[in-house]
C-alpha cells in the first residue's frame, strides 16, 4: 500500500513522512521542489503541485491512501483526479474552528468536497497550531519581547507533532472512515504563560507587552491577514480573558487514544523549537 502525503515539506506533512516511515509504511511525498526536500531516506519524493491539479497524475499512480494539506480554490479538481487515479481514502488537515462561518470558505470547502467525492474520508481538526508562535521568533531574537494583545487570553496550543501522529495514525490503520477527530495539546495556558515557557526554553527572559487591539488589528490587516478572520479571533481573545475556559480533556484525550502517547505540552514545543527564537 502506497500513502502520499502532499505538503510533506511543512511542518506537519514532515512529520508525517517520518512517522509513516517509522510504522513501516511505503510513503510518497509530494513537494513542488524535490531537490531541495530534505526528506528522510526511504521517502520517495516526487514532484506535484496541488494548485495545479493536473500535475498530479504521476504522484497519484499506485497510491491507496491521501493526506491532503487544505486548498480550498483547487480542491474540486485534486480530488477529481485522486478519485480517477484510484485512491480509496482521504485523510484532510482540517482545523478545530472548520464549522465556524469566519471559516466557510476554508476547512469546511476542503472537507465537503471531500465527503462528495465517494471517497473514505477522515477529518483531522486540531486546535490552535504552537507553531504560530513563530511569528514572533524575530522579535524574541532581537529584543527579548512579544507585542500581542489579550495577554490573559488562553488557549490551549497543539504541537504539529501530535497533529502528525494522530494523522499518521488514521493513514495506516483502517476504522477510521467517516471519523471527524478535534483534539488538541493538554494544557490550558495564557498567552503571558506561553511567552514565560518560550523564555525558559532558550533560558532568557522574555517580556510580553500588552498591545491596544486596535493597533494590533491595524498590523495584523497591513500584513495580509484578512479582516473577518482577525475580527473573529481577537473576539475569541478577548471573550477568553474575561471568562477563560478550563482545559478541554476530551480533546487531549483524543491524541492519547489514537497514538498511545499523552498530547506534547506547550513546554516541550518551545524546547523543540529554541533555536527559533536564541
Amino acid at each position: 500500500m502506497t500513502i502520499l502525503v502532499t505538503g510533506a515539506t511543512g511542518f506537519v506533512g514532515r512529520g508525517i513522512v517520518g512517522e509513516l516511515l517509522k510504522a513501516g509504511q511505503t510513503v510518497r511525498a509530494l513537494t513542488r521542489r524535490p531537490a531541495e526536500a530534505g526528506l528522510p531516506e526511504g521517502a520517495e519524493v516526487v514532484a506535484g503541485d496541488l494548485e495545479r491539479p493536473e500535475s498530479l497524475w504521476a504522484a497519484l499512480e499506485g497510491v491507496e491512501r491521501m493526506y491532503l494539506f487544505p486548498v480550498p480554490h483547487t480542491v474540486s479538481e485534486v480530488v477529481g483526479v485522486a478519485r480517477r487515479a484510484g485512491v480509496r481514502r482521504i485523510v484532510v488537515l482540517s482545523g478545530a474552528e472548520a464549522d465556524n462561518d469566519a471559516f466557510a470558505d476554508g476547512y469546511r470547502v476542503v472537507e465537503r468536497a471531500v465527503e462528495e467525492s465517494g471517497l473514505e474520508w477522515t477529518h483531522l481538526r486540531p486546535g490552535e497550531f504552537a507553531g504560530n508562535w513563530l511569528d514572533w521568533a524575530p522579535s524574541v531574537r532581537t529584543e527579548r519581547v512579544v507585542r500581542r494583545p489579550y495577554g490573559d487570553a488562553v488557549t490551549q496550543p497543539t504541537h504539529e507533532a501530535d497533529v502528525a501522529a494522530v494523522a499518521a495514525t488514521v493513514l495506516a490503520e483502517d476504522g477510521h472512515a467517516g471519523m471527524t477527530y478535534t483534539f488538541a495539546g493538554p494544557e490550558a495556558l495564557t498567552t503571558r504563560e506561553q511567552v514565560r515557557a518560550i523564555g525558559a526554553a532558550i533560558g532568557r527572559k522574555v517580556r510580553f507587552e500588552e498591545q491596544d487591539p486596535a493597533e494590533a488589528r491595524e498590523v495584523w490587516i497591513r500584513d495580509g491577514y484578512p479582516a473577518e478572520i482577525v475580527d473573529w479571533l481577537f473576539g475569541m481573545w478577548a471573550e477568553s480573558a474575561r471568562d477563560p475556559a478550563p482545559v478541554d480533556e476530551e480533546r487531549a484525550a483524543v491524541v492519547r487514544r489514537l497514538t498511545g502517547r499523552p498530547a506534547r505540552t506547550f513546554a516541550r514545543w518551545a524546547a523543540d523549537h529554541a533555536a527559533a527564537f536564541r
